[in-house]
């Protein structure tokens, strides 16, 4: 929960920096990758191939939902990318054998209806290319929570790779930018960014999910989607059109729903006897 608040600021830090997408990659996670260094015991990173296959898939998520941001508007973003519990959801169904119960098909169908509404919002191709953009770095989170959930992978090693991969590549970009400016807003809002958004954020993630199953960690991370439009529109006086605001509520009571029917469930099943 505190790593779904913390990165709900990223639409407000992002759209009130100045800077190119990948000069704000790398100094976020070059702070971020104090605060994850700081946090561990020892330096020690285990560069197993699930390790660095994840960090390489936190590394891009990085690119594609900070273009995205850029190009579309921050609540429709982050909607986008939450369609990342019904991948995960998907995933066990295909791959693990659960069995899909009636209600998760039909929220999973509103699920991508109110996906649809996010992308009819808007006809020109700035916003549709943001919102791909916002739409892969859904199947791409949906992956890194897969991965990081599973037995095989150290979560902290995970996002201290993904971390040190987007500070070292993104690098050489940041001394090409012509819009990077050191002045005294961006630097307090890439220092927000870095340090509580993505380096807390992380940490808590990390040590997370490994807490709970990886259907319950991608549906407790739906607090992000509902928070992160309200500092954008205070600060940025940016609001989203009505269609996406209709599929953004859309999204966000499906896979709402779809956490609490267990336990809706179970009551009527109690209650029944």
């Amino acid at each position: 929960m505190i790593a779904a608040v913390l990165w709900g600021l990223a639409g407000v830090c992002i759209k009130s920096i100045t800077w190119g997408t990948m000069s704000i990659i790398s100094i976020r996670n070059f702070f971020s990758l104090l605060v994850l260094l700081a946090a561990r015991r020892n330096l020690k990173i285990s560069l197993t191939k699930t390790n660095v296959l994840c960090g390489v898939i936190i590394f891009c998520i990085g690119i594609a939902y900070v273009q995205a941001v850029k190009l579309t508007t921050a609540g429709t973003a982050i909607v986008l990318q939450y369609v990342a519990p019904i991948l995960v959801f998907l995933f066990e169904v295909v791959f693990r054998g659960r069995k899909p119960r009636i209600w998760q098909i039909i929220l999973t169908a509103f699920v991508f209806f109110g996906i649809v509404l996010s992308f009819l919002d808007s006809i020109d191709m700035t916003h549709v290319l943001g919102n791909l953009l916002a739409l892969l770095s859904g199947f791409l989170f949906a992956a890194q929570i897969i991965i990081m959930n599973g037995s095989e992978s150290n979560s902290e090693d995970c996002v201290t790779i993904g971390n040190l991969l987007s500070f070292v590549l993104c690098l050489p970009f940041v001394f090409r930018d012509p819009s990077l400016s050191l002045d005294m807003k961006n630097i307090v809002w890439v220092l927000v960014l870095g340090i509580f958004q993505y380096g807390l954020a992380n940490l808590c993630f990390a040590k997370g999910c490994k807490l709970v199953d990886s259907v319950e960690c991608s549906l407790i991370l739906t607090i992000e989607p509902i928070f992160n439009p309200i500092p954008v529109a205070i600060i940025c006086g940016e609001m989203m059109g009505p269609l996406a605001l209709v599929g953004a509520a859309i999204v966000i009571a499906s896979v709402t729903l779809y956490a609490v029917m267990p336990e809706l469930l179970r009551r009527r099943a109690l209650k029944a006897k």
